[in-house]
């Protein structure tokens, strides 16, 4: 019995532990800004874009700033999580407008931030190909790299399912926009 409690609490202690490592992409400011558009579909996408665009833009200002050189593999792996992680709250948020009941211009505006979001995976991709070919092309971008090519790959990951999923949604919302028109 004393070893399967010595187990018990070295379990409990090492989901601790793992809990507590995991930062929150998101300042206090960003949450309170999404706090405040909750119910607001396309203005929620819209901050999400815009802080995930902040998270990949502080990628490449660290790639190329001499002042961030120390540690900076370790930057950019915590930037990318964050980068990933915000991807996944896009999904998330995808996921819950799309499933409930919206009057027509809360449609419109859903289709609207579906339409924002394909255009910012295209940017996003793009940034994602650059560092990726870097890592093969430039000596110290790739030695750095070691720190962050599991997190980079599962950017792209997280990119492509999020892409997929906005296409998805804007057919359906192309499908059920048409079908409304018939019924006219």
């Amino acid at each position: 019995m004393r070893t399967a409690t010595k187990i018990l609490v070295v379990a409990l202690l090492v989901s601790v532990i793992a809990g507590a490592r995991r930062r929150d992409p998101l300042t206090d400011a960003e949450t309170d800004q999404l706090r405040d558009v909750a119910q607001q579909p396309y203005k929620r996408l819209k901050l999400l874009i815009k802080f995930t665009d902040a998270r990949i833009d502080a990628v490449d200002q660290a790639r190329n700033d001499p002042n961030q050189a120390n540690g900076r593999g370790r930057k950019i792996h915590d930037l990318l999580e964050d980068f990933t992680a915000l991807l996944d709250e896009i999904n998330d948020n995808l996921d819950q407008y799309e499933g409930r009941p919206m009057t027509k211009d809360d449609r419109k505006d859903f289709h609207k931030g579906l339409k924002d979001v394909l255009t910012a995976c295209d940017a996003w991709e793009s940034k994602l190909r650059a560092l990726k070919a870097a890592t093969q092309t430039d000596q110290q971008t790739r030695r750095e790299s070691s720190d962050y090519m599991f997190v980079l790959q599962d950017a792209g990951d997280s990119l492509k399912s999020t892409a997929e999923m906005a296409r998805e949604y804007s057919e359906i919302q192309v499908q059920g926009d048409d079908k409304a028109d018939k019924k006219k």
